[in-house]
């Protein structure tokens, strides 16, 4: 497994009034959330990257306003036309 590390200012978790340990764990979860969101990673591969189980990630990225439903819309449409079909036939 590879490590990433990324400098920040000592101050920064104190201004934020948070811990180091709490500070590192919720900017694991803001990077999880964002590539979730841009449909990068899904929800499991988010909540490995983020160091919690699946539910938990799914239930933390509303802080982000992220969905946990990531359909592409053109399968939304393709769903909702389906449906208009087979309510037509009766």
């Amino acid at each position: 497994m590879n490590t990433l590390s990324i400098e920040y200012p000592d101050s920064l978790p104190e201004s934020l009034h948070m811990s180091v340990r709490e500070f590192e764990h919720e900017a694991r979860l803001a990077m999880a959330a964002k590539l979730f969101d841009q449909g990068r990673l899904t929800s499991g591969q988010a909540a490995d990257l983020a160091g919690v189980p699946k539910v938990h990630f799914l239930y933390e990225i509303g802080r982000w306003s992220v969905s946990s439903l990531q359909t592409p819309e053109e399968e939304i449409e393709q769903d909702l036309e389906v449906a208009r079909q087979l309510h037509d036939r009766r």
